[in-house]
């Protein structure tokens, strides 16, 4: 395998021209290992060139069926080019392989959202109180066809983030207006 000492340096002088030669000739090697495909797919990006990085991610996840930073990041990728089943399924990996980590439990919350996986994205977003999570729980709860009174009143509350409210409160097709604001 190549010798990748001299990476920690080129990334630090964000030299990705050097840092993706490096990478490049380690990743050839036969026993190259699931980081150096990472690595390399994020110095792709940091680069600009983000049109390769995905086969990157992928040739890591090949490697380490466990890798979840990669099957992060083809999450991320798979948003951006809108394919949500793909998203949910790269996300739904992190989560399994670390329920603790709350950047992929939004993002799979946020997905779930998307597909109308209600109890999913409930699951998503459970034990969160901030904004997004009570807009979450109330669109779930509201296309589920619970009472969202109290939630809906608890969003209305907060009088300086009214306007997204009323959009959270009108993206749900099962809720109901309130009257009076």
């Amino acid at each position: 395998m190549a010798d990748l000492s001299a990476l920690p340096s080129f990334l630090q002088a964000q030299d990705w021209e050097k840092a993706e030669q490096l990478l490049r000739r380690a990743a050839k090697a036969e026993a190259a290992p699931a980081e150096v495909f990472y690595n390399l797919a994020k110095v792709l990006e940091a680069a600009g060139k983000p049109r390769q990085r995905k086969v990157w991610l992928q040739r890591a996840v090949q490697e380490r069926p466990g890798y979840g930073l990669a099957w992060f990041e083809l999450g991320r990728i798979s948003l951006e080019e809108d394919d949500l089943d793909a998203a949910w399924s790269a996300f739904s990996r992190v989560t399994a392989l670390d329920p603790s980590d709350g950047d992929a439990r939004r993002n799979l919350g946020r997905v779930a959202l998307r597909l109308g996986y209600w109890d999913d994205a409930r699951l998503a977003f459970m034990g969160a109180t901030d904004r997004e999570a009570k807009e979450a729980q109330y669109r779930i709860a509201s296309e589920m066809g619970e009472d969202t009174t109290a939630l809906r009143d608890e969003l209305l509350q907060d009088k300086e983030n009214r306007a997204e409210t009323l959009r959270t409160l009108t993206r749900a097709s099962k809720g109901s207006l309130p009257l009076r604001l």
